[in-house]
């Protein structure tokens, strides 16, 4: 199955409620950024993603992961603290 009007399989929530259904709401989200984020390599990414997956016919899930990327660039995860081991002592 082809074109925009394919939805994802999990609507993608953006931080202000707004939700993208389909791949032509994610290409009408992408196409409203300023340019210098829509420049950026990973909207560049997604946006070619989106492409592919709506005149390609691919699964929505790679559209989709591209648009969440490049949504998430930026915001860095710091890696989990690991706790120190405890010392123990062997009793005999």
């Amino acid at each position: 199955m082809r074109g925009w009007g394919r939805p994802f399989d999990d609507p993608i929530r953006l931080a202000d409620g707004r939700r993208l259904d389909t791949l032509h709401d994610a290409a009408m989200y992408a196409t409203t950024l300023p340019k210098g984020v829509h420049d950026a390599p990973e909207w560049q990414a997604a946006i070619e993603a989106l492409l592919l997956v709506a005149e390609g016919g691919g699964p929505t899930m790679f559209a989709r992961i591209g648009i969440m990327r490049a949504l998430n660039a930026g915001n860095v995860t710091p890696e989990p603290q690991r706790k120190q081991a405890k010392a123990y002592r062997i009793v005999s």
